[in-house]
């Protein structure tokens, strides 16, 4: 995924704003929708689109923070997501050298109450 966004210590890149990746992958029981072929049984790729782009348009200084409220954005909309790893690319990062991009991964589990 990619999105415009305002993320960054600078004040010039909360002001500017630069381009970011995300890369997101997570577990969750599919054995449901294998068989009924119904989105309804699964967790919809829109959905949680739509739960990341809504993050991404909180301002936040640091990547780990961005990473971290996606993920956990993810765990509390989606209860059958069990395991979420998230990859936070800033492109273009303004380091004072030619840098394709710098990112963070966060992954998060599901903590289930007994």
């Amino acid at each position: 995924m990619r999105f415009y966004a305002f993320h960054g210590c600078f004040a010039e890149e909360r002001a500017i704003g630069t381009y970011f990746e995300l890369d997101v992958s997570f577990e969750t029981d599919t054995s449901a929708a294998q068989v009924s072929d119904c989105i309804t049984d699964t967790v919809s790729y829109l959905d949680v689109y739509q739960v990341i782009k809504a993050e991404m348009a909180v301002p936040s200084h640091l990547l780990e923070h961005v990473g971290e409220r996606v993920a956990g954005a993810l765990l509390a909309r989606f209860g059958a997501i069990e395991h979420v790893e998230v990859v936070v690319k800033k492109m273009n990062p303004p380091l004072g050298g030619q840098l394709k991009s710098v990112s963070v991964t966060i992954t998060k589990d599901r903590i289930r109450q007994s």
